[in-house]
C-alpha cells in the first residue's frame, strides 16, 4: 500500500534530524527560526509570482490569498503570471529576486518536487535557491473527460476500453511536460497496460479549453480547475486521484475504486528565495497560515474544491522534501525526459 502523506512527512522529518539537514538544505533549515518581535507592514508592494496561466487554479488561488494578505504583511499584494518553460521560468525568476520579502514564488508542487528527476538540468536548485513559507491549499486531481468521448463512457474502465478502440485518439491534455498531471496518467497508463499519450499546454485553462472543444477527449486537472466545468456540464469527472473521495465531488470514486492503483495529492504553497531572512520567512508565513484559517478564505477554496493547508515553514519545508522523494523513483521507473 503506497504510504499516506503523513508517514511520509514523519519520515522526512526524521531523515532531516538524523542528517543534521547539510549544506544543500540550508535554505529549508533557514525558515525554522521564530523570532517573537513584530515589524510594521512591508513599505512596498508584495509580487505573487505564478507560473501558470491566468485562469487556471493556481492563478485563481494565488488572487484569493492576494485578497486575504492585503493589510496582513504588506498593503499591496500583485499577482504576476510568468509563464514558459512549463512554470520554469517562474521559479527562475524569483530564485534571482532581492531576497527582501517582496517577491514570493506561488507554485503547485511539480516544479519543485517532480522536475528535478523528469529534466535533465534545470537553472534552479528547489532545495538550495528556494525557502518553503507556507502551504495554501491541499487537493487532488481530477481525470476528465469531454465531447470526444461517448456519452457511454461513464467510469475508468469504460475510458481504457475506448482508448483500445481508438488507438490513435487515446491521448490526455496535462497542464505541463513533466508534472504531477502528466505522471498521473503515465501511472494510469501503467496500471492499465495500455499506452496512452500526453498532450502539454502552457496552464489547466488552455487544457480544458481544448476538451471541452473536442479537440483532446480526456484531461488531468487539478479540481479547482475542473470543479465548476463539471458542475456546469461542459466536462465529466470520471475519477479523482485522492486517498479517498474528495468531499466535494462525492459521487466520483477514487482511482484505486476503479481497480487502478493511482494515489496522487497535491498541495499549493508560498516559496521566498534563498537568503531571505528567517524573521521576513516567519512573518509571512504567519500571515499565510492566519488567511488560511479565516472563513472567508476557506469558502473562496472551497468553490474550486480546495482546503485550507496550514504549516509552519519548518512543517511545510519536511513536506516538500517528502513529496521530492517520493517522486524520485516514480520519475526515474518511468524512464521519461523532459525536452528543455
Amino acid at each position: 500500500m503506497m504510504p499516506t502523506r503523513r508517514h511520509l512527512v514523519a519520515a522526512a522529518s526524521a531523515a532531516f534530524a538524523a542528517a543534521g539537514l547539510g549544506t544543500r538544505s540550508r535554505a529549508f533549515a533557514q525558515a525554522t527560526s521564530k523570532p517573537s518581535v513584530e515589524r510594521p507592514l512591508l513599505a512596498k508592494p508584495v509580487h505573487i509570482i505564478v507560473g501558470f496561466a491566468a485562469g487556471g487554479g493556481t492563478d485563481v488561488t494565488a488572487r484569493i490569498l492576494a485578497e486575504a494578505l492585503r493589510g496582513a504583511y504588506a498593503s499591496t499584494f500583485i499577482v504576476e503570471n510568468k509563464t514558459g518553460a512549463a512554470a520554469r521560468l517562474s521559479v527562475e525568476y524569483v530564485k534571482n529576486a532581492e531576497p527582501d520579502g517582496s517577491v514570493m514564488l506561488f507554485t503547485t508542487d511539480f516544479p519543485l518536487t517532480v522536475y528535478p528527476f523528469s529534466f535533465r538540468s534545470l537553472n534552479y536548485d528547489p532545495v538550495r535557491d528556494l525557502i518553503p513559507v507556507a502551504p495554501v491549499t491541499t487537493s487532488m486531481l481530477t481525470f476528465n473527460i469531454g465531447p470526444a468521448v461517448p456519452e457511454s463512457v461513464t467510469t475508468l474502465a469504460g475510458f481504457v476500453d475506448w482508448c483500445r478502440g481508438n488507438p490513435s485518439q487515446a491521448n490526455y491534455a496535462t497542464t505541463a511536460a513533466g508534472g504531477t498531471p502528466h505522471f498521473v496518467g503515465v501511472m494510469l497508463a501503467n496500471a492499465a497496460g495500455l499506452a496512452i499519450t500526453p498532450v502539454h499546454y502552457r496552464g489547466g485553462a488552455p487544457a480544458l479549453q481544448d476538451l471541452i472543444g473536442g479537440h483532446v477527449p480526456a484531461s488531468i486537472n487539478p479540481i479547482s480547475e475542473t470543479l465548476t466545468q463539471a458542475k456546469s456540464g461542459n466536462i465529466r469527472i470520471l475519477a479523482v486521484t485522492g486517498a479517498r473521495r474528495s468531499a466535494f465531488l462525492a459521487d466520483v470514486p477514487t482511482m484505486r475504486e476503479q481497480g487502478f492503483d493511482v494515489v496522487v495529492e497535491s498541495w499549493l504553497g508560498a516559496f521566498a528565495p534563498a537568503n531571505t531572512p528567517a524573521e521576513t520567512v516567519r512573518l509571512l508565513g504567519a500571515a499565510i497560515n492566519a488567511a488560511a484559517k479565516s472563513t472567508a478564505m476557506a469558502q473562496s477554496l472551497a468553490k474550486f474544491g480546495n482546503e485550507p493547508a496550514i504549516e509552519m515553514p519548518d512543517e511545510f519545508a519536511a513536506t516538500v522534501r517528502a513529496d521530492y522523494e517520493r517522486w524520485a523513483p516514480v520519475v526515474k521507473a518511468s524512464g521519461f525526459v523532459a525536452e528543455e
